[in-house]
């Protein structure tokens, strides 16, 4: 893949490129604010950027949404040493966020998931009909050990309330975000259902309605073993929906 690097501090922007260097992909082009990155994507259309947050002159975050605005912009991972601008990545369109030092291993891993998006998908995700209207997530950030990581909805079994944060259940297990069930079911109300007050679950991955002795229903997944308990309020729209799909 053809990839621009944008950092001002020139150790880290020379270890980004080694590392992209060494993993066979190609550095198009270098640069150290983001006017310099705009008119190198310009120049060079790359399929990705790895861009720095904290720069002078223009930040990260405005020469994404400024990229945003391309017919053919390029997937943007951000490299940065602040775990803070996990939302405002995400509201442009961030395919990746990574922490610096950024971990080889990770940063191969965030080039690989930008490689299995086509063109047309990168332009789904970045198309703003509506400047004033929420962008369309497919990812949900989740601040762990790890940093900031993005998870694919599409990955996402369910959410259920956990104290004062969300617990998220994925295929490669589990973590917590700062969103809440409202939100969520709000955002996402074609692909999530609310089963409980305290459960959504993605519809992708509902295997069957399941009932125990005293009337008391619940829902089991397709992939996983366990199990969610279905509300008396929430059964009939739930009987409706499996019906329906």
């Amino acid at each position: 893949m053809r990839i621009v690097v944008c950092d001002d501090e020139p150790l880290a922007r020379e270890r980004l490129v080694r590392i992209v260097q060494e993993s066979g992909h190609q550095v198009v082009a270098q640069a150290t604010t983001g006017e310099e990155a705009i008119v190198a994507v310009k120049m060079q259309q790359p399929d990705i950027i790895l861009l720095d947050i904290r720069m002078p002159e223009m930040d990260g975050v405005r020469c994404a949404q400024e990229l945003a605005k391309l017919e053919h912009p390029p997937a943007i991972i951000f490299v940065t040493a602040y775990d803070h601008y996990a939302i405002a990545a995400l509201k442009a369109n961030a395919i990746g966020y990574l922490l610096k030092p950024a971990n080889k291993d990770e940063l191969l891993e965030a080039l690989d998931k930008a490689k299995s998006l086509n063109a047309a998908q990168l332009n789904e995700i970045r198309k703003l009909e509506d400047p004033t209207a929420r962008p369309v997530r497919e990812h949900i950030a989740a601040r762990t050990h790890r940093g900031v990581e993005l998870i694919k909805l599409k990955d996402i079994y369910y959410f259920t309330a956990d104290q004062k944060y969300v617990k998220v259940r994925h295929k490669d297990g589990i973590v917590l975000i700062d969103d809440t069930l409202k939100e969520l079911e709000q955002e996402f109300g074609d692909r999530l259902f609310r089963v409980h007050r305290n459960a959504i679950i993605n519809l992708s991955f509902l295997d069957f309605l399941e009932t125990l002795d005293a009337g008391q229903y619940q829902v089991r997944f397709k992939g996983i073993t366990e199990i969610l308990a279905v509300s008396r309020r929430h059964l009939p729209a739930l009987r409706d929906k499996i019906q329906s799909m």
